[in-house]
């Protein structure tokens, strides 16, 4: 059967889909993933067809230009939603597909599926039904409690977001009747849309509150690619000192980087840095700062004494699994709840928001940090938790349904 998969997103987003889709092809499914040029490589490499598009996640900025503001960062997701929407139905109109899956950001693979009267499921990373146990992830930061976090979270169903722009464009392309966003899925959550989660139970205890078709399959983590080695410059760096402090954030910066640059400026401590600015504070302090390109979380992270992050679900995850302390920096969205699971599991510092993402914040939490071995030991106990077998089990059962 060929299988549809949405990704649209950052690395965080690709790389859980590219599980997906191997285990789907191991069990003899052909599976095309559409998702950013970026990433067709990735895709390619684990046996998938790609559909690309081009649009970037980030809104391009002049040289030394300010940030565009919400406003413009709004419009521009608008733009980058609808081109990947288009590349789906471009996709689509290949046709021959018996199945859909989408991600947490591109809703209108139902509306495809929908079309083309074939099954489709949720595959996400963070939850999104509303719920007692944790606020919507669009305002994961305002933690209200079990009394009013459920009400909080129907309500922000309710606002409108980027993507509702691509959810009409499809629906009008397909000839399907108008339908807002909120209501499909309303309409394909009651019909028992099958919605599962990365997300392993050892970091998320099921919610009580959850419907019987939302489960928690367990981390998809990344494919590892047997072909990659890691550069010279960087296992040298890695074996002549201590280790040393790795600071990612991510594959898309919004916010943060002056405190991490203000930290490893000011730092005594052996350095690895991820990001536009690793390659200046290299160069400022070749002995004590290296600037790395991707390199596969699970071979770095378990070399490093802590993890400077932005608290995304991949990050986060990759630190436990690693059994390394973090301090997380939270930005937007669904890096706040993260941030805190991980301090409320005892495998993070507080959670650097507000006065205290600066320099001189990062440093009193990475000393914090490697400062209480507790921090490691409550690390690995989670670590020993996550080994809850094929993550992509339930969703290759559910392909094989279809199929059948």
């Amino acid at each position: 059967m060929k299988i549809l998969v949405l990704a649209p997103g950052s690395r965080g987003d690709v790389e859980p889909a590219i599980r997906i889709a191997s285990g789907l092809i191991a069990d003899g499914h052909r599976a095309t993933i559409v998702t950013h040029a970026d990433y067709e490589q990735s895709v390619t490499a684990a046996g998938c067809e790609s559909v690309s598009f081009t649009v970037p996640l980030e809104p391009p900025r002049p040289p030394g230009g300010k940030a565009p503001g919400a406003r413009g960062y709004l419009a521009h997701l608008r733009d980058y939603m609808l081109d990947h929407a288009r590349a789906a139905l471009a996709a689509a109109a290949g046709g021959g597909f018996g199945a859909v899956i989408a991600n947490p950001i591109s809703p209108y693979g139902h509306d495809i599926a929908e079309a083309l009267d074939v099954p489709s499921a949720e595959a996400l990373l963070q939850p999104a039904e509303p719920s007692r146990g944790y606020p919507p992830m669009i305002a994961s930061n305002l933690d209200l409690g079990p009394v009013l976090n459920r009400g909080f979270g129907r309500l922000a169903r309710r606002f409108p977001a980027p993507v509702d722009t691509a959810v009409a464009h499809v629906r009008r392309e397909l000839g399907l009747p108008d339908e807002s966003r909120r209501a499909g899925a309303h309409r394909r959550l009651s019909a028992g849309l099958p919605i599962h989660h990365g997300i392993s139970p050892a970091v998320l205890p099921r919610p009580n509150d959850w419907p019987s078709n939302l489960s928690l399959d367990g981390f998809w983590w990344p494919v590892e690619d047997e072909d990659w080695t890691p550069a010279v410059g960087l296992v040298d760096f890695l074996a002549a000192g201590p280790a040393p402090v790795l600071i990612t954030l991510g594959s898309v910066d919004t916010g943060g980087s002056s405190a991490v640059t203000d930290f490893a400026e000011a730092t005594d401590r052996r350095v690895i840095v991820q990001g536009a600015c690793g390659s200046n504070l290299a160069e400022a302090a070749p002995h004590r700062v290296f600037a790395a390109d991707h390199v596969p979380h699970s071979w770095l992270l378990p070399q490093v004494a802590a993890v400077v992050h932005q608290a995304g679900a991949g990050i986060t995850a990759a630190c436990l699994r690693a059994q390394t302390p973090s301090v997380p920096l939270p930005q937007h969205t669904d890096q706040f709840f993260w941030a805190r699971r991980a301090h409320e599991l005892g495998t993070a510092v507080t959670p650097l928001t507000g006065k205290r993402v600066s320099g001189e914040g990062v440093s009193a939490g990475v000393e914090q940090v490697l400062g209480d071995s507790g921090y490691r030991q409550r690390a690995s106990q989670v670590a020993a938790r996550l080994d809850d077998g094929d993550s992509t089990a339930p969703l290759r059962r559910w392909a094989a349904m279809c199929d059948g």
